[in-house]
């Protein structure tokens, strides 16, 4: 093969048999003007090993770093115009890597591009179907001039990932290393775009409770911290106006319902605010009824309003652990530097 355009950068650590997957995939690719970078980050299961079986070029981190590291290793060594970061628990499409270089290539103003999950997710117990089409829909419905970047897949010129320093090093287990970069991304003036058609499966098993573990630690905290940081709340994907709207329905509809019990106008209201919430997010009730049924979006119902409690609950957090930070120390976390080997 002559040298690559793109060069594919999947991290993995301990996760052979879903990487085994993800590389079979990317066998699949209609365009084969790419290399595949597979990034061994302390792996003690034989992922490499994996890795070497499939074709991939291996490089191995000294030591378990974080994805974020893994994939700026794994950038610093591409050959590929492009670097398209693709997760090892993540199936591509055959055309995948066509798609992605189909769009760098009819438009050179663009930077960065991602794509979102499929409707069809690998695990097939209810949280991993409902996490898994939650996350679908949300990049469904986002910008296509979008103001973050997703990693799961997500491609970036490298010249311009190299200026950018690469992911932050701040970040030493998966949180939201890629967001971070797209900040700075849009900062600096470079141009990100979502392109919806571009889709993966995701493999990984969701429970209940690494769900809500993952979106407030990994997700909620940093990311209001980022935003805090920025000065900038964007209106797409999580952050829209009816995400906003949603968590203060669901807060006064918990509050309400506490309250029925002294006087029935809190449970009056508890009925209007409920309602208020359908309203708000009726496109996405709708969504679930027509991908799974009724029986389905029903058991999403709950976790939705869950979602949006404890979303609330890591925004606070995250607002005490910005605000104690500049008592401390007089300033806000500093800006992510290089975190480029």
């Amino acid at each position: 093969m002559t040298d690559p355009v793109l060069s594919v950068i999947v991290p993995v650590h301990n996760d052979r048999e879903k990487l085994r997957s993800c590389l079979e995939s990317l066998a699949t690719s209609t365009d084969a003007r790419h290399e595949v970078i597979v990034v061994d980050d302390g792996s003690s299961d034989g992922s490499g090993e994996v890795a070497r079986a499939h074709g991939a070029r291996v490089v191995t981190m000294a030591q378990r770093s974080g994805p974020a590291l893994a994939r700026n290793h794994g950038a610093s060594q591409a050959a590929g115009r492009y670097v398209f970061f693709v997760d090892a628990d993540v199936c591509v499409q055959p055309d995948t890597v066509e798609r992605v270089l189909r769009v760098f290539e009819a438009d050179p103003t663009v930077d960065a591009v991602f794509g979102s999950y499929d409707r069809n997710p690998g695990a097939g117990n209810f949280f991993s179907q409902y996490k898994n089409l939650f996350h679908h829909y949300v990049h469904q419905q986002g910008l296509l001039e979008a103001s973050t970047f997703w990693s799961g897949c997500g491609a970036v010129k490298r010249s311009v990932f190299l200026e950018m320093g690469g992911f932050s090093a701040d970040y030493g287990r998966p949180s939201i290393e890629d967001i971070e970069l797209g900040a700075r991304l849009k900062r600096a003036g470079h141009r990100i775009v979502l392109r919806k058609e571009i889709q993966v499966t995701h493999l990984k098993k969701w429970t209940l409770r690494g769900i809500v573990a993952s979106d407030v630690w990994d997700r909620g905290v940093p990311w209001t911290e980022l935003i805090l940081r920025e000065g900038k709340l964007p209106d797409d994907l999580n952050l829209g106006i009816w995400q906003r709207l949603s968590a203060g329905l669901a807060y006064g509809f918990l509050l309400s319902s506490a309250l029925c019990l002294w006087s029935l106008w809190f449970g009056l209201a508890a009925v209007v605010l409920l309602a208020a919430f359908l309203f708000a997010n009726r496109g996405f009730y709708v969504f679930f009824v027509r991908e799974r049924g009724v029986s389905f979006a029903l058991r999403v119902f709950p976790c939705h309003l869950l979602y949006f409690l404890y979303s609330g609950a890591a925004l606070a957090i995250g607002i005490g652990r910005h605000v104690g930070h500049r008592l401390v120390s007089g300033r806000s976390r500093p800006r992510a530097g290089s975190a480029l080997p």
